[in-house]
């Protein structure tokens, strides 16, 4: 076999890194005893060794193709000074350190780790806390962030960051990390093909996931629980959820998840369990709602004008109080084959289809709309009487807002 000789030259030059390319030991009793040192020392694709122990370092900056990594969770603490680790290098791993302290700033977001364009980075098993930005990737493609867990004590949003933020970043994996005490856990703007899959964020003060302006990015297997709200989705296009939890997102203004200029999108197998608001929808067209659960949620679904050519397909909508909420009598979406737990029609030729076409929009949702301290009527006779009158003379809520194949069984 010939090599041609482009090829021959890529090889002899990987051949030579890896030969060239050294391990740096730092400990207290080693010949170098800090990070900054062995940083220093390093050239390109070496590896850096961090020993167990407590090192009181920040503003670290790695601009060479570096591998660092700990043994037994080092100590990196910044002593609340500034950003703790910079990377402006391609071909950056960290691997395996223990980070806090990181400085807060009203002027600067300081971060634990900042990757800045950055190429083909991976950082991975890194622990977090007192923080202000976790790990923040600025201008960065194509790497990997991948089973971290970052603490912060986020108490008001003025003075916090979030645990993973992305900004005019593309082709990242944002994998299996667990966040939670941030301002928003996990927050994009301006970055597309991203894959946010099997993290868990919760507790955080404001969205347990924030994106806007991301195009094209698959979200799946995720956990959003108990935050201010769940997942804000704004002014994006060709988004795809897949079997995500939105799990007890309670407040005035809380909800699963809120879709804010959304286009083009599938919302698939999710489950959306005890929330204010399931999925708050506005200004957001073309979007496929198939076999998600909405479960013990206030409102399943409110619909709050502009959404045209959606459809919701094999839902099931389980003991809300409201299960589809308008706030006009328009309606340009399909509801069809989902499953209701209020309906109460019957299948006489026994092909698991409703006889009766069911309407969920009540009257009494849209007058909570209107007059929000109706509420304290919920479940009352006069509720009742109102929402029957409705449902045989529609006037407010759309008339031909109904399921007409409504399926008598859960949907499996």
């Amino acid at each position: 076999m010939h090599l041609k000789p482009k090829f021959l030259l890529i090889a002899l030059c990987f051949l030579s890194t890896s030969l060239w390319a050294k391990t740096i030991t730092v400990c207290s009793e080693c010949a170098v005893k800090s990070i900054a040192s062995a940083i220093k020392t390093a050239v390109a694709y070496d590896t850096i060794v961090i020993k167990k122990g407590t090192y009181y370092e920040y503003n670290l900056l790695i601009d060479k193709p570096l591998v660092l990594i700990g043994e037994n969770f080092p100590v990196i603490d910044g002593q609340d000074k500034g950003e703790i680790i910079r990377i402006t290098s391609d071909n950056v791993t960290v691997d395996g350190l223990f980070i806090i302290n990181v400085g807060t700033s009203y002027t600067s977001d300081y971060a634990a780790i900042r990757v800045v364009r950055s190429d083909s980075f991976l950082i991975q098993n890194v622990v977090l806390e007192k923080l202000f930005f976790g790990i923040y990737l600025e201008k960065s493609n194509n790497g990997r962030v991948y089973h971290n867990k970052i603490i912060g004590d986020a108490k008001d949003e003025y003075n916090s960051g979030n645990g993973i933020q992305l900004w005019y970043s593309k082709n990242v994996v944002v994998e299996k990390n667990i966040v939670q005490g941030a301002r928003d856990g996990i927050y994009l703007e301006f970055s597309d093909n991203i894959i946010i899959n099997d993290n868990i964020s919760t507790k955080n003060l404001r969205y347990g996931l924030h994106f806007m302006f991301s195009d094209d990015d698959v979200y799946t297997n995720n956990i959003f629980e108990s935050n201010g709200a769940g997942v804000a989705v704004m002014f994006s296009k060709n988004i795809k959820m897949t079997g995500n939890t939105f799990k007890k997102n309670w407040g005035t203004a809380a909800f699963g998840l809120l879709l804010k200029e959304i286009n083009d999108a599938e919302i698939s197998e999710n489950t959306f369990e005890e929330n204010t608001i399931g999925i708050n929808i506005e200004g957001s067209n073309r979007i496929t709602y198939a076999n998600n659960n909405f479960i013990n949620n206030g409102w399943a679904i409110k619909v709050l004008g502009a959404c045209y050519d959606n459809s919701f397909t094999k839902n099931n909508f389980l003991y809300n109080s409201f299960d589809v909420s308008y706030n006009s009598n328009i309606n340009d979406n399909v509801f069809e084959q989902n499953y209701w737990s209020n309906y109460t029609g019957y299948d006489l030729d026994k092909n698991g289809i409703g006889d009766i076409p069911y309407r969920p929009v009540k009257l009494f949702s849209y007058i909570v709309n209107k007059t929000p301290e109706s509420i304290v009527l919920l479940r009352s006779l006069f509720m009742d009487i109102i929402d029957f009158s409705e449902k045989v003379t529609p006037v407010f809520t759309p008339d031909n807002l109904v399921d007409a194949k409504p399926s008598m069984k859960r949907i499996e």
